[in-house]
């Protein structure tokens, strides 16, 4: 028998300092033994380690499954052989027998060291990343413990986490023992470890300030709906109100900029600017590209999310930003390609531009040919319908007389006034124009 002094006054202080619970240092303890003494025994042999957490008293045990005949002497015992250890044992039992060496031997001992220390370190790795998982997205503060070349080593609690290089807020610094906050973007757990990835560039911590900062965004009441960031210039964040009488903006932004102004504090002197989101793409784009102001906006490509933005020849320079830092916070705030172009120059390309967005019918019907590839004529044809529909009629604002409307579904004027009568449509005549309203419901019917 093996005896642990003060087993228990150990086990609380490593899991008062390190997470581990006594039940996982138990476990630890006893596959430690049998690694220990495994090297005495055959390689088929059951050896077990029992350890009370009370006493601290350790044994090992060899185990033997009591059968009528024995083929692995090593692991199995007939049962009569088994009834001179306990007389009232039956086939299908197992049979205990203390093992527990006087000595294990410095090798052995060594062994039961590495174990231990291997299973705590595995025990450590799953805490910390069952804990941190949960937390990413989120904001925590740390404590810068030292500074490592241009990386600090920030101080968790339970766990430490690198703030690298390309994480930092350009030009910003920190000393030893202040604190921050970081964002939680990501945690790691490979055989090296449980690695937490942290951030003061991503734009989820402008979302998470914002949460933090504007009580309304919790309570559902205003929504973030998108963050883009240049870390340390310049950063744009899409906001839309939920409730009619509230304003997004006047909200966020707080009475004389109180509140705009602590999160803007937070990340240094990069600028926010904050906007109405709106679900009419046109006017989404015009409000991203503030302050400089907006002429008009062509959405040339629906699907792709491509548009050309007219701009006055004043507001060029403003619109594309410094370095064009404006065009590209405002691309990928919105999701939308864009070119900006200033009055003069689309006074020169509006024609161009018009084609694409104003072809008529019959060119429209031969581009859609064109991307076809030729199979048999009726797989053909819907292909074609398929292409103009998918292409014109998902443009917002598009209409169309009956007659080019029917060319495109293929199918005869009558029919597709008889049959727009049934879903409750009048078409009076072939040159009778649809709404894009009308357009849409028939899509659906026919």
């Amino acid at each position: 028998m093996i005896v642990i002094d003060n087993f228990n006054q150990v086990a609380a202080q490593i899991e008062n300092e390190r997470g581990i619970t006594k039940e996982t240092l138990v476990s630890a303890i006893e596959q430690a033994l049998v690694s220990a003494c495994r090297r005495k025994f055959h390689d088929d042999a059951l050896l077990e380690g029992e350890l009370n957490p009370e006493t601290g008293e350790a044994r090992i045990f060899q185990l033997w499954n009591v059968v009528e005949e024995v083929d692995n002497e090593y692991s199995e015992m007939d049962h009569e052989e088994a009834q001179k250890f306990r007389p009232s044992i039956e086939v299908g039992d197992v049979l205990k027998n203390e093992v527990t060496p006087g000595d294990f031997g410095r090798i052995a001992a060594q062994t039961a060291k590495q174990v231990i220390i291997q299973r705590i370190r595995e025990a450590e790795k799953n805490i910390i990343y069952t804990e941190f998982k949960d937390k990413v997205g989120q904001i925590l503060v740390g404590t810068v413990q030292r500074v490592e070349n241009q990386n600090y080593l920030i101080n968790l609690g339970k766990a430490e986490a690198i703030l690298n290089f390309r994480d930092q807020i350009p030009g910003e610094r920190f000393m030893a023992k202040e604190k921050i906050r970081v964002f939680i973007s990501g945690v790691d757990k490979n055989s090296r470890g449980t690695f937490i990835n942290i951030s003061r560039a991503h734009p989820g911590l402008l979302r998470r300030l914002f949460e933090l900062e504007i009580p309304e965004i919790l309570d559902g009441i205003i929504e973030v709906v998108s963050v883009s960031r240049e870390p340390g210039k310049r950063a744009k964040v899409a906001v839309k109100s939920n409730s009619p009488s509230i304003g997004a903006v006047g909200t966020c932004v707080g009475h004389l900029g109180a509140r705009i102004q602590s999160i803007i504090k937070e990340l240094g002197v990069e600028k926010i600017d904050v906007l109405e989101w709106d679900e009419n793409p046109k006017s989404y784009i015009a409000n991203a590209l503030k302050p400089a102001k907006v002429s008009q906006v062509i959405i040339t490509d629906p699907i792709e999310k491509t548009a050309v933005v007219v701009v006055p020849n004043d507001q060029l320079s403003l619109a594309i930003g410094k370095g064009g830092i404006n065009v590209r916070l405002t691309v990928k705030l919105t999701g939308w390609k864009m070119d900006i172009l200033n009055e003069e120059e689309y006074a020169k390309k509006s024609d161009s531009i018009r084609e694409v967005n104003h072809l008529s019918i019959v060119d429209k019907l031969k581009s859609a040919k064109e991307k076809v590839v030729p199979v048999d004529e009726e797989s053909q044809a819907a292909a074609i319908a398929q292409a103009m529909v998918g292409s014109e009629l998902d443009a917002p604002d598009h209409q169309l007389r009956a007659s080019e409307f029917a060319k495109i579904l293929k199918i005869k004027t009558k029919e597709l006034i008889d049959r727009a009568h049934e879903v409750g449509i009048e078409i009076s005549s072939a040159r009778s124009v649809l709404s894009p309203d009308q357009i849409e419901l028939l899509k659906e019917k026919i």
